[in-house]
């Protein structure tokens, strides 16, 4: 196709789409391999027919729509303004292609290192780095709002600690020292002096969560692997080109960093551990519906992608600024037991705009569950707790059903940290509906008894890559019993895999039966009443699938093949008499 007819198909496909859509969503409607799509989208953009947008991944939306849309907000009777799509370019603006060769550049410097040695070692290292630039892109921002306003900004980080002191200090004229600290010199300072002084913020008197607190915390969980200051000076140089300067740039930024924990994912025996897909999130999130005021809750927080898309579900441009401050402050709460897990998680939510997360890092199920207050409880809690595992008795006796099943631990920890009336999204094993062991039994029956269990998701093999497990998503309220349990079997018609995943179109139908609770080929409804009450049985039975033929004995195998040797022993005898 030529430039013109995959730029025409471009704007069709946008306009089918109300003149406006996510990246992948609309990347995933093109078929398109990624690099085309950037290309094109460039190409629209410097054209001036489509401009670019916020939400996760970013977005993109037709001028036209958008010149349309502020001149219904204005005057009716004024005239129409033009709108000017932003230019893309290299440096501070965002642009996808310029921030993507600079993370393909760390990755490859990093692999010189001799002691990094695969993509945990490569995030957990980009990870405290970007945050520290992060950190002095927001400090010079701070000063300069704080000097309009004729204040004085005291910065968080003094000399030599701060960025341009040690990562990347300038001479007179602005290029880089070439006497800036390097090889062994670089790599005693950052492990003798910068490292223990981040740390050391843990210890002072500031409010947990603030944003020197939680710079303790993250530096108290990570420590500098590069055994090379010559590597680690190319990558200084290399980050320090990224700017967070604008929302765009977070934005493309945290899309950059959000690949990089998929990769993770993929890369790795736990799959599921560090990703959750994120088209499953969106849909969990589309279900349950938060609203602002109400806190949202994950007790194994992981990358913190379910408080990301939570936070992108929420803000908009037009918020006041009271809503503005509930959704940085008052509104998105974590735990995470794993160290990396959690800087992944703090930096994962900073890059989404989030500027001081409040996840906590420590292992929720040491809490006992019968100590939880109100004051303790949250409106909406969603969360994929980590499959299998296994606590230590001690940890077990927190629990009033007791089991070596973390999942299960969580489940209960999830529940009763719901307020009454709150609602909940739990991604869970799909044994969980049907095993006989009395801890599996009892839970079903907590959940029956506690919580309206109105909807169960079943989703395919391969939904997480890497798990080797199927799953289900159950959604529930807490408060009244469950009466009636809507199924849903997601079949997005393939087979999913690194290079076919699951994607926002898969949910829509799901999405869209859930608000009514809609029977159809692949959903239905289920009375309590006729659940086994011995059992309490909840397996995904879809009654609309078709019969499949009762299995056979192993004795009746048998018999089936010896008659069928017998017969095939009388023709050869026929045939014998032939000849």
């Amino acid at each position: 196709m030529t430039l013109e007819s995959q730029a025409k198909r471009f704007i069709e496909m946008l306009k089918a789409l109300d003149g406006k859509a996510g990246n992948q969503r609309l990347l995933n409607e093109l078929g398109w391999a990624e690099s085309t799509y950037q290309r094109i989208k460039g190409h629209l953009i410097d054209e001036g027919k489509i401009v670019p947008g916020r939400g996760r991944g970013g977005s993109v939306a037709l001028a036209e729509a958008i010149a349309a849309a502020r001149i219904g907000k204005a005057d009716p009777g004024a005239p129409a303004r033009s709108v000017k799509a932003p230019k893309r370019g290299s440096g501070s603006n965002g642009d996808t292609s310029t921030y993507g060769q600079a993370f393909n550049a760390i990755d490859k410097a990093m692999r010189n290192d001799e002691g990094l040695a695969s993509e945990l070692d490569y995030a957990e290292q980009t990870s405290w780095l970007l945050f520290l630039k992060y950190l002095d892109d927001m400090e010079h921002e701070w000063a300069d709002e704080a000097a309009l306003k004729g204040k004085t900004y005291d910065a968080i980080l003094a000399k030599p600690y701060r960025w341009q002191d040690w990562a990347a200090p300038k001479t007179k004229d602005g290029k880089a020292d070439p006497n800036a600290r390097t090889g062994s010199d670089l790599i005693e300072f950052v492990n003798g002096k910068l490292i223990p002084h981040l740390k050391s913020f843990k210890d002072s008197s500031v409010q947990a969560d603030s944003l020197q607190y939680k710079i303790g915390e993250i530096f108290s969980e990570v420590s500098n692997r590069f055994r090379s200051g010559y590597t680690l000076r190319d990558v200084l140089q290399i980050v320090d080109t990224l700017s967070f300067g604008s929302s765009e740039a977070k934005h493309e930024l945290s899309e950059l960093y959000e690949t990089r924990i998929k990769r993770m994912g993929n890369a790795g025996r736990n799959g599921g551990e560090y990703y959750t897909p994120r088209p499953l999130i969106r849909a969990m999130i589309q279900v349950v519906q938060p609203q602002i005021g109400e806190t949202i809750y994950d007790g194994a927080c992981g990358s913190a992608g379910f408080l990301c898309e939570a936070w992108e579900h929420l803000r908009r441009d037009d918020l006041s600024a009271k809503d503005w401050d509930t959704l940085q402050r008052r509104t998105f709460y974590g735990q995470e037991k794993k160290s990396l897990a959690y800087v992944l998680g703090v930096m994962n939510m900073i890059l989404h705009g989030i500027d001081a997360p409040n996840i906590r890092h420590a292992n929720t199920l040491a809490e006992n569950v019968m100590d939880i207050q109100q004051r303790d409880r949250h409106d909406i809690v969603l969360a994929n707790p980590p499959f299998g595992g296994g606590e230590r008795k001690e940890v077990q006796q927190n629990f009033p059903i007791r089991s070596s099943e973390t999942a299960y631990l969580f489940l209960q920890h999830f529940i009763r940290k719901l307020k009454a009336g709150g609602r909940g999204a739990v991604v869970i094993k799909n044994t969980f509906l049907s095993n006989t062991d009395n801890a599996s039994v009892e839970l079903r029956r907590e959940v029956l008894a506690s919580c309206n269990l109105h909807t169960v998701l079943d989703c395919p093999s391969g939904t997480f890559q890497g798990a080797g497990v199927k799953t289900v998503v159950l959604f529930f309220d807490k408060g009244a019993p469950t009466r009636k349990i809507w199924y849903y079997q997601l079949d997005p018609g393939r087979s999913l895999g690194k290079t076919n995943p699951l994607n926002d179109v898969d949910l829509v139908e799901f999405v869209e039966l859930q608000k009514a609770k809609a029977g159809g080929e692949k959903s239905w409804m289920v009375d309590v009443n006729d659940v086994d009450a011995t059992t309490c049985d909840l397996s995904v039975k879809n009654p609309h699938a078709p019969e499949v033929a009762p299995q056979r004995t192993p004795q009746q195998i048998i018999d089936d093949m010896l008659a069928r040797d017998a017969e095939t022993a009388k023709l050869l005898a026929r045939v014998r008499g032939m000849l």
